[in-house]
């Protein structure tokens, strides 16, 4: 029972709680040791710290005065400037972005959040491909905007389609949003799907947010060609991205800093305009100091080395990953930090598996549960997709345990049968 004397809001009530601290209250109740540590595959969260030379600039930028007062609502000048330039070793030299196309945000959630204020009113729409990117749902629940669930096809690999998004299209739809690479599924959407997303948009009148968190581990550059006005299908109607396409990004993972709270927002200078109102309100200025690290001279380029050698860490451990589960565990898309996987044990929901897993092996994972709404069913079966097997997918990430880790958790895995009493079909 609750000791406060007034009434929460039905947003909040209604919202679900942090997944991941759930997640991780399991597994106090496992009773590790030094031979079996608790081995946390739950968090999308980088494994290994900032570069030196990324340190080094952060530990100037931070003990300097001028560091510690207000910058502008948008960001620091420098690295707005800097970052158009370093977009283009990822997107290509031609494409077309320029300082003023870019905010800077206290973290990528913080994006999301300032670009949807924007777009909808309570009661409004947004489309989003399931299973979904939960602080995405959370964040639309709280601001009283409906989530539309649009639902992926495990034998597909949980690629979304334009012709069923167009079919939840209505007079309230305000927009689409996309993760690629995904989180939770690791599903890397190719240029040619984001492209007729964004045509499908344009179409309808309506915005394409596209958080790309994870661009920077795919082996295919460029993720997609948005950006270049003379390589895209959609340019071809006098088409500009600044239109209808909301691009928001983590400085979180490629740089290995996610406690310093840095995103982006990419977008055309007239939702900038409105985006400074949102952004005020939400967070007055990034924080200053990784800000003036990043936009050090140079730094940018060096860094791009050492996240070319995350990109191949994680495909080594992706790897390995796949070559050690155990029979029977099969999964259906991989990719960025994530492998989604669905597990061998008929009639036992994911969340039931993932508690005795943490609980009992010591293995954190999260469920299908987390990144769904509960009313999944109906919709499922009009797509050829049974309730029972959706609810038996695993997110594991790869990417903030060592090579070894995954070797022991995938060991772990295959204890199932024999310590948790479960039989595989």
């Amino acid at each position: 029972m609750s000791s406060l004397s007034f009434r929460l809001s039905r947003g909040v009530l209604s919202t679900i709680s942090p997944p991941i601290p759930h997640a991780k209250s399991w597994g106090v109740g496992y009773k590790p040791t030094k031979t079996r540590p608790l081995l946390d595959m739950s968090q999308g969260v980088p494994g290994t710290p900032p570069s030196k030379v990324l340190l080094d600039a952060l530990s100037h930028s931070s003990s300097s005065p001028g560091s510690s007062g207000y910058c502008h609502v948008l960001g620091e000048h420098t690295l707005r400037s800097s970052f158009a330039e370093e977009m283009k070793t990822v997107y290509g030299p031609d494409i077309d972005i320029t300082q003023d196309d870019i905010a800077i945000t206290a973290g990528c959630n913080m994006a999301f959040v300032a670009t949807v204020m924007c777009l909808a009113d309570p009661g409004d729409e947004i489309i989003l491909p399931v299973p979904w990117y939960f602080n995405h749902q959370m964040s639309l629940n709280l601001l009283g905007i409906k989530t539309v669930p649009l639902y992926t096809r495990a034998n597909e690999g949980f690629l979304p389609s334009t012709s069923d998004c167009e079919k939840l299209i209505n007079p309230r739809t305000k927009a689409i949003a996309l993760v690629t690479p995904n989180n939770p599924t690791g599903a890397i959407y190719s240029p040619d799907l984001v492209s007729k997303f964004a045509e499908l948009a344009q179409k309808h009148k309506i915005a394409l947010v596209l958080d790309e968190t994870y661009r920077d581990f795919v082996d295919i550059m460029p993720p997609h060609t948005l950006f270049s006005p003379f390589q895209t299908e959609v340019s071809k109607s006098s088409w500009s991205w600044r239109f209808n396409v909301i691009h928001l990004f983590s400085f979180s993972k490629s740089y290995s800093f996610p406690g310093h709270r840095l995103g982006l927002i990419a977008a055309s200078p007239d939702l900038l305009k409105h985006i400074t109102t949102t952004l005020d309100c939400l967070q007055i200025c990034a924080p200053r100091p990784p800000q003036l690290a990043l936009a050090s001279p140079g730094l940018l380029p060096i860094l791009r080395q050492s996240i070319q050698a995350s990109a191949q860490s994680l495909k080594i451990r992706h790897n390995i990953f796949r070559t050690h589960l155990p029979p029977g565990w099969t999964i259906g898309s991989q990719g960025g930090y994530f492998a989604f996987v669905r597990h061998p044990f008929v009639g036992i929901p994911a969340i039931t598996l993932c508690q005795r897993l943490a609980e009992e092996l010591g293995v954190l994972a999260l469920p299908m549960q987390f990144f769904c709404d509960d009313s999944v069913g109906f919709e499922l079966e009009s797509l050829g997709q049974s309730k029972m097997d959706w609810e038996r997918w695993i997110r594991f990430s790869v990417a903030n345990v060592s090579d070894d880790m995954v070797k022991q958790v995938c060991g772990r895995l295959h204890e199932c049968e024999q310590h948790l009493g479960l039989t595989a079909e």
